[in-house]
């Protein structure tokens, strides 16, 4: 039987099943997205096999490249809720293990399944929601061209195009089908797999593509618009920074026998540079300097006045004073240096310097119990 064209959305009927397998133009197609299908495969084999295979500190608790540093490293600027999901997950231990398992299971899983071209269409369903996930936690990282970002928006771009052509040339799909002629009959084998079209009609694929391109486009455009503008408004450096470190203070307080007490959270800057707070300052309404906490007082502050939020990154003590870890959440209370001095001065503010001379200030109240 002569080989009939057929469009990639045409119903394939049983007789024809075989010859849908070698149409050239369904052929032609799989063959030229052979090199997208293994390299969208191979990325998430890469990040999955790195985990349980190459690099398994990465699912190791005690070793410092464990992955629950980069989701908190991620959490400052995760978007559409995902920060809180993350910080819930740092709170529950096993939840988050039990998460970092399954979810580098299924990135191994779909990635050998796209290389393989074994559930086509189901693996690159899955690779798009990775790529979503990993764009909403990850994607404000990046300082110069938002890397993070350009390989997730990729990743989603390429799911959709291998989702919606499958795998129609070398693949275990068309293995399986040529054994198991009747499979093709099976409407969940043509969604899943990739060997055969699928059972749409022209103008339903068409329309079905449509909002695929739609979608992808929309969402990646958006999205790279919130982050950084240069879409229909100008370039802007994004609700967070991934170069410069920044300080977020509340609940500042102050003590009844003179000192501070108050929240911090280091929401800016990037994961690989831990930030430093070398000065700490109390002035009065009229600007005199009531109470100095220098860099030496700093590195010597004991463990009780650090009560860290995660487990993971934190504040602590180091010899430039204060430092901390992209992500942490912690309550700090500077003793008094020269008795109660501060508490009598009335209203007052507390300004933090850091390593780079960026100063981060709050008002603070009076009337916290000392502890």
């Amino acid at each position: 039987m002569k080989p009939q064209h057929r469009t990639p959305g045409t119903t394939v009927p049983l007789a024809d099943r075989a010859t849908a397998l070698g149409d050239s133009h369904w052929r032609t197609a799989a063959i030229a997205l052979l090199s997208v299908r293994i390299t969208q495969g191979f990325i998430y084999w890469g990040g999955g096999s790195r985990r349980f295979l190459y690099d398994p500190q990465k699912l190791d608790p005690d070793a410092h490249s464990w992955m629950a540093n980069k989701f908190q490293s991620a959490m400052p600027g995760a978007l559409l809720g995902t920060d809180q999901l993350i910080a819930f997950l740092l709170q529950h231990f096993w939840l988050l293990y039990a998460g970092l398992i399954l979810f580098s299971a299924a990135e191994l899983v779909a990635g050998l399944a796209l290389v393989a071209g074994l559930m086509t269409r189901l693996a690159a369903v899955a690779t798009m929601g990775f790529a979503v996930l990993l764009m909403l936690m990850f994607g404000w990282q990046g300082g110069t061209c938002i890397d993070e970002w350009t390989m997730a928006a990729c990743n989603l771009a390429m799911g959709a195009t291998l989702l919606l052509a499958g795998s129609g040339a070398y693949s275990l799909d068309n293995a399986l089908l040529k054994r198991r002629t009747h499979l093709g009959d099976r409407a969940w084998f043509r969604w899943f797999a990739g060997s055969l079209p699928l059972p749409l009609s022209d103008a339903a694929f068409r329309t079905f593509g449509l909002v695929m391109l739609a979608a992808v486009v929309s969402f990646n455009v958006a999205i790279y618009s919130y982050l950084r503008g240069s879409v229909v408004t100008p370039y802007h450096s994004g609700r967070v920074s991934p170069t410069s470190h920044h300080f977020t203070l509340s609940d500042g307080r102050v003590l009844a026998d003179g000192g501070v007490r108050f929240r911090i959270y280091l929401d800016g800057g990037t994961g690989d540079i831990a930030a430093h707070i070398m000065k700490a300052e109390v002035t009065g309404t009229n600007g005199q300097v009531l109470e100095t906490w220098n860099t030496e007082t700093l590195s010597r502050l004991p463990a009780n006045a650090i009560h860290n939020e995660f487990a993971y990154n934190k504040f602590g003590v180091g010899p430039y004073g204060i430092v901390a870890g992209m992500g942490a959440k912690a309550i700090i209370t500077l003793p008094p240096i020269r008795g109660a001095t501060v508490a009598s001065q009335g209203p007052a503010s507390l300004t933090l310097t850091n390593v780079d001379g960026d100063s981060f200030s709050l008002n603070l109240l009076e009337g916290g119990a000392s502890r």
